[in-house]
């Protein structure tokens, strides 16, 4: 195993990062992440590139993260928020590498780019686990993959769309981050479970997955066509859901009756608002895969062999199961 370079080097480099906007961060744990550590009960250092805070998605992902690598669980995190920006990400991927951590994990911010610094990693001999997001470079040059199936969260909410909506239908697309895996796989599978059907796709931009994202694009879409124009909303997001609520509602109409909504995440304030009718149906994305992610890095550190892919299964929501499902609801 690769062991971690305690030097003045290092230090520098983390210093550098905290600087920057990265910090160590060991968050409360709640459990024993997985299997035992490699080194025979060594720390391992692991640091996390993370993409950002622009969602109430990526808020409970990061917490979930911090809990699973923390110091109770036998890890030391190095962690990074890119503020969605791949240049930096990519950054603070290679500011991982000269640290000289045990393993480095990416949720990608957008799928392309990431060919050089992965081969970085491996020729530092230093395993890579991407959580969340995919990235199109050669498999072999990262260790496994854990996240979500989202060609399957589009086809789920498609499927939805195409059982409600018998009669010729307008539809608006609130796209994801561009060039992301997530907006690229619901959007494909989305469009696969619509096709045939009379809804009809007007028009699509993305909101990169923000709340004033999705606003801002909402009301562009209202102003072009009007509240009497535009019949279902497709967001890729909850976030931008929320902020298609806000323009919808600015524009004096009623969402989830003039207007119908269908998301993706399942995140409290969407659940909230699926219980409120304001959004017709969410089809789950699973945040708290810090626990899976823990469990594989434990692993690949020890030299065991694990699967390529891990894909953590969803659910949907209608009103009735959101309103079941608020008092429980960890996310």
């Amino acid at each position: 195993m690769r062991k971690r370079l305690l030097t003045g080097i290092a230090l520098a480099g983390a210093m550098a990062l905290a600087v920057t906007g990265c910090s160590t961060d060991s968050g409360g744990g709640d459990g024993d992440a997985g299997a035992g550590g490699g080194g025979g009960g060594d720390v391992i250092t692991v640091g996390f590139a993370q993409t950002g805070s622009e969602s109430g998605w990526r808020s409970a992902n990061t917490e979930s993260m911090k809990e699973a690598f923390s110091e109770e669980n036998g890890f030391e995190l190095v962690f990074n928020a890119a503020d969605n920006d791949p240049a930096a990400q990519i950054q603070a991927v290679r500011s991982f590498i000269n640290q000289g951590v045990d393993a480095i994990v990416i949720a990608p911010i957008v799928e392309d780019g990431w060919e050089d610094v992965l081969q970085e990693a491996k020729d530092a001999e230093i395993p890579v686990i991407l959580e969340d997001r995919t990235v199109t470079a050669s498999e072999d040059l990262y260790e496994t993959w854990v996240g979500l199936d989202f060609t399957k969260e589009g086809e789920m909410a498609g499927q939805w769309a195409a059982e409600t909506f018998t009669e010729p239908t307008k539809m608006v697309v609130l796209e994801g981050t561009t060039g992301s895996a997530p907006a690229n796989d619901r959007a494909e599978g989305f469009d696969s479970a619509i096709e045939g059907t009379p809804i009809e796709k007007i028009d699509s931009q993305t909101g990169d997955f923000t709340r004033d994202g999705g606003k801002s694009v909402m009301e562009g879409f209202l102003s072009k066509y009007g509240a009497d124009g535009i019949d279902l909303v497709y967001a890729h997001n909850d976030d931008m859901a929320l902020g298609a609520i806000d323009a919808i509602e600015a524009a004096g109409a009623v969402p989830g009756e003039d207007i119908k909504i269908v998301s993706v995440d399942a995140v409290r304030d969407g659940m909230q608002a699926l219980a409120d009718g304001k959004i017709n149906y969410i089809v789950e994305c699973n945040p708290l895969l810090g626990e899976k992610a823990a469990e594989l890095v434990k692993a690949v550190v020890a030299g065991e062999t694990v699967e390529k892919r891990t894909i953590v299964e969803d659910q949907a929501f209608d009103q009735a199961a959101a309103e079941e499902a608020l008092p429980d609801r960890k996310y």
